[in-house]
């Protein structure tokens, strides 16, 4: 690994997002789900590199950028024709889905003009993803980025009270496969001075669904696992919208600082097959927050829409010093 590698790096809503814009030779593969398969058996030594310490964290994430699914002429409605593909990256490997990543790829695109974008109104950048097309609907005022809506593949209930981790949890999909539970049901509530408890509940959580026939994906065994636990807590209505504090925590350990994009649309899936029927305000860990709707019921589930923001941290230029014993790096959880 000799080559240079180029990065322009986001936050939203506190959860890092490093998007990657050169040194990476092309990722072979017939769509954006097969260009994943790939990724996974040829880069992980870029994704270690650039997700691990001393370059990245525990709680890093990222995107390989590739070309989307379909691309069409020209011509096409800008609506219907995607503007790139990604492929999300976390410290312990590649994911289906990123609702904060594609919040961030929306602002990315209008800031690095990759789009023809209303600098007074919406514009939509359509990114393939592993999971299917999604949505960032870019909303500028002046010129400039104000808020992103992520529009989300359909998502839905999968299972009701599944026992887990020594509570009874609910599974839903929001792109990714998440479990939900109330953290009041350990003990607990989703502040910083829970967190280390919570993430042990959520790697029990995890190993007790492990092949659990309810976490397996109806069309693609790609999508199949649970990707996440999410837990929340109930606060009052706020600005007449119902509002819940969650953290979610994926992978091995990891823990999104942002409210979750794919993690909130499974809470709306769940929440609005409990009887919700108006927008949800879902707040993170750190304080940040999303605004979240239904804006479709489709068989089965719901298309989620999910507004929140992104903004530019940095731009970044990596190598690895052939010498370095480090490597490509470690993580220390």
């Amino acid at each position: 690994m000799t080559t240079v590698i180029t990065t322009v790096d986001y936050h939203t809503g506190g959860e890092p997002f490093r998007i990657v814009t050169g040194g990476v030779p092309e990722i072979r593969g017939a769509d954006v789900a097969s260009r994943r398969v790939t990724a996974m058996a040829e880069l992980d030594d870029v994704r270690r590199l650039l997700c691990h310490e001393p370059r990245g964290h525990a709680d890093m994430y990222g995107c390989f950028l590739v070309p989307p699914d379909d691309p069409l002429p020209p011509a096409a409605p800008r609506a219907a024709k995607a503007a790139f593909g990604a492929l999300f990256w976390h410290k312990d490997g590649f994911s289906t889905a990123c609702g904060h990543g594609t919040i961030a790829l929306g602002a990315y695109a209008v800031h690095e003009g990759l789009v023809e974008a209303d600098p007074d109104g919406e514009t939509d950048v359509a990114v393939d993803v592993p999971s299917g097309r999604v949505t960032a609907r870019v909303r500028c005022s002046g010129g400039r980025v104000r808020a992103v809506t992520f529009v989300n593949v359909p998502s839905y209930v999968v299972a009701r009270d599944v026992p887990a981790g020594g509570v009874k949890v609910d599974l839903a999909y929001g792109g990714a496969i998440y479990a939900s539970v109330p953290a009041a049901a350990l003990g607990l509530s989703v502040e910083p001075a829970h967190l280390t408890e919570l993430i042990g509940h959520a790697r029990r959580i995890k190993a007790d669904l492990a092949g659990h026939p309810a976490t397996l994906h109806p069309s693609d065994e790609r999508l199949s696992g649970v990707y996440g636990v999410i837990f929340h807590d109930e606060l009052p209505d706020t600005e007449g919208m119902a509002h819940q504090r969650n953290v979610t925590v994926f992978a091995d350990g990891e823990v999104d600082r942002s409210p979750c994009g794919s993690g909130t649309s499974a809470r709306l899936a769940l929440l609005h097959d409990s009887g919700l029927r108006g927008p949800l305000l879902h707040t993170s860990i750190v304080g940040s927050a999303f605004r979240a709707r239904v804006a479709e019921v489709v068989a089965g589930g719901i298309v989620a829409e999910i507004e929140g923001m992104a903004y530019r941290t940095g731009r970044h230029s990596f190598e690895l010093d052939p010498e370095d014993p480090i490597g490509t790096g470690f993580t220390l959880r």
